[in-house]
């Protein structure tokens, strides 16, 4: 069914009708799914005065390996397939970044990178049961570019880490890896599906039922048939958080960021994943980010593309562990 239709008839049920009574649509839960917030049923911890959507697999006692999911704005639900490591004797983390998935909502003034790395400061000190333990950083598109982040601010505060297919470490690559993959054709069929929602819905900074609502929609784009990211299709997502997308390009476009200025201090082998269907990212993109560390290891995923830990973990997954196991 196009998704035009799928639209008109979402923001029917949503705005206009119910079998039983009319729905508000700024009502928690009628657009997106509730934040931990909403639903303390769900899991969650409070760190750095926000509370997050979080969960673990494994033994406490054993070395944490935290995923970081991609974005900004995405969430950890498509990534959930690394919780298999905790099979193999490591303690997985997961959870939901400040603002994104199904974690506390906050004013867009108020995200910036230094928050980030606090925040993950602060979920390594609430999981980490002894001062020994190691502590692994798994990022993925985004949360790759946050775990060179954070290693380039603390190199002495982890034991490795894996980054699947960065979107860039600094601005310069940032902006060429998204002139080759991010790019809409203004007048195709898929941007105006994408434009579509807005003549039913409107939102205001900081609405952020709406505004996750509607950039659900418009991230269809990005796994369309042919998309050069080599996304096979539509992977699980519990929400976006559009507020913190918005806050992180203004950043980008306004202020600069560079995340390579210490990497060189990292001794540490890296482990850099690509997809070998990403024809934005590929073997030459990797090179250029595995540079900045003095030891690092590129290995390429075979038959699958950006979104290559919920495709292919079968693949990945070998890589991973026998990464983590030498430096365990």
């Amino acid at each position: 069914m196009n998704l035009k239709i799928l639209t008109a008839i979402g923001l029917a049920c949503a705005m206009f009708i119910s079998c039983e009574k009319e729905l508000d649509i700024h009502e928690p839960g009628n657009l997106v799914p509730k934040t931990v917030v909403e639903d303390p049923s769900l899991p969650s911890i409070s760190v750095n005065g926000t509370t997050l959507h979080a969960e673990t697999y494994g033994n406490p006692e054993s070395s944490l390996v935290i995923f970081l999911h991609g974005g900004p704005g995405a969430d950890y639900q498509n990534g959930l397939n690394v919780k298999k490591l905790a099979d193999d004797g490591y303690y997985i983390v997961f959870y939901d970044q400040r603002g994104t998935g199904l974690s506390q909502r906050h004013d867009k003034n108020t995200y910036s990178i230094q928050l980030y790395l606090d925040d993950l400061t602060a979920v390594i000190k609430h999981y980490r049961t002894f001062p020994s333990q190691k502590v692994f950083l798994f990022g993925h598109s985004w949360g790759a570019m946050l775990t060179a982040a954070y290693i380039n601010a603390y190199p002495d505060r982890i034991d490795g880490a894996i980054f699947a297919e960065a979107g860039g470490f600094n601005k310069q690559l940032l902006d060429e890896y998204g002139e080759a993959s991010r790019k809409l054709n203004l007048f195709s069929e898929i941007t105006n599906d994408v434009l579509y929602y807005d003549q039913f819905l409107t939102g205001r900074e900081n609405e952020h039922e709406i505004l996750d609502y509607k950039l659900a929609i418009a991230s269809s784009f990005s796994y369309a048939e042919g998309n050069d990211e080599g996304i096979e299709g539509p992977s699980p997502l519990w929400r976006n958080g559009a507020t913190v997308l918005q806050a992180f390009m203004d950043i980008s476009e306004n202020e600069g960021f560079d995340f390579t200025t210490n990497l060189n201090q990292y001794q540490t082998k890296v482990l850099f994943l690509y997809g070998k269907n990403n024809k934005s990212y590929g073997l030459s993109f990797a090179k250029k980010e595995a540079a900045f560390f003095p030891n690092s290891n590129i290995v390429q995923i075979d038959d699958t593309g950006h979104e290559m830990i919920y495709f292919k973990w079968n693949s990945v997954y070998p890589m991973v562990l026998d990464y983590l196991n030498s430096l365990n």
